[in-house]
């Protein structure tokens, strides 16, 4: 019995050789990484908590001024010139008790701490936040110092 040519061509041109398995990998691999890059996870969740970030700054702003405006502008606390963490700690500047949950329903945390917000004064506490009183205009700046790529203040 003899084999024809065309019968020997049918047979070896079954299946992938590895070279074209391996550039098949490699194309899909630098696909990949380029939609990983596009994607960057670690650069959204920084986004997302500084969203986060901003909005609790203005929250516990906006808590400070309403305080202000039902105590004949006296701020709540003892804030000073000198931007101080928001908590319980000895040297810091505990408003818990002053703002929750009168003015705020609970006192927001950084984000990064994975702590749940301060609707408790009697607990201990950090909020990750910062707030001063200008010396010069009485003007009140919170900020969230461990904001990523951006410095988030507000000043009123």
């Amino acid at each position: 019995m003899q084999i024809s040519a065309s019968s020997k061509l049918l047979s070896k041109a079954k299946g992938f050789t590895l070279i074209e398995l391996l550039v098949v990998i490699g194309i899909l691999a630098v696909l990949l990484a380029i939609v990983l890059i596009a994607i960057n996870p670690a650069r959204q969740f920084a986004q997302a908590n500084n969203t986060q970030r901003s909005s609790d700054v203005n929250s516990i702003l906006n808590a400070v001024h309403q305080y202000m405006a039902d105590h004949n502008g006296t701020p709540p606390g003892s804030i000073t010139a000198t931007a101080t963490e928001i908590s319980d700690g000895t040297d810091l500047i505990d408003l818990c008790d002053d703002l929750v949950p009168q003015y705020i329903a609970a006192l927001p945390v950084d984000p990064s701490s994975g702590a749940d917000p301060v609707d408790d004064c009697s607990e201990a506490y950090s909020t990750g936040y910062e707030i001063s009183q200008s010396a010069t205009d009485a003007r009140i700046t919170v900020s969230a110092p461990e904001a990523t790529d951006t410095v988030i203040t507000v000043t009123r």
